[in-house]
């Protein structure tokens, strides 16, 4: 088998030939078949788990994640956010979503996001500078990240989840 093996290995670079020779020894060298770099073991060897605890919500001990806030609305199933929003905002004087900035106090730290089962806290019946706080946060939260630095961004999506927000500060590994 090794004359196979230099064989394979006669028109290579020096640094081609060592890669090659790491994966016929790693993979096992068959002549005229290709090499599956794949790692692991059979599929029956594979194993699911669920995450069973969470780093997110620990107020004490050593690592400390605790959650900071919940915001999203309370949707209707077919609610649209974006129309009721948009009419809000301009009903207060708003020319666009970044105008709240100037008016609505919001943390000033990037957290962590982590979705959250809905109903949302705030109704639309909420009183309208807690229901646009709500929408300005939802707009600066990505799906992992609050980051209060990012342009204010409102989608139905966006306007729609329901997230929990973590202070990530205490946390150290």
């Amino acid at each position: 088998r090794s004359g196979e093996a230099d064989e394979c290995l006669r028109d290579l670079t020096e640094e081609e030939s060592v890669a090659m020779i790491n994966l016929m020894i790693q993979a096992g060298f068959r002549p005229g078949k290709s090499a599956n770099a794949g790692w692991g073991g059979p599929p029956s060897r594979s194993r699911r788990e669920r995450i069973k605890s969470s780093l997110l919500g620990n107020d004490d001990g050593q690592i400390r994640c605790p959650r900071i806030i919940r915001i999203g609305f309370f949707l209707s199933s077919g609610d649209n956010p974006m129309e009721s929003l948009e009419t809000l905002l301009a009903e207060e004087g708003y020319g666009s979503p970044e105008d709240l900035r100037s008016d609505i106090t919001i943390p000033d730290r990037p957290y962590i996001c982590r979705p959250a089962l809905p109903p949302g806290p705030c109704p639309f019946s909420a009183p309208r500078v807690e229901v646009l706080r709500q929408a300005l946060m939802l707009g600066l939260c990505t799906a992992q990240v609050f980051d209060p630095a990012r342009p204010v961004i409102w989608t139905k999506g966006s306007l729609s989840r329901v997230v929990e927000l973590f202070d990530p500060e205490g946390f150290y590994a």
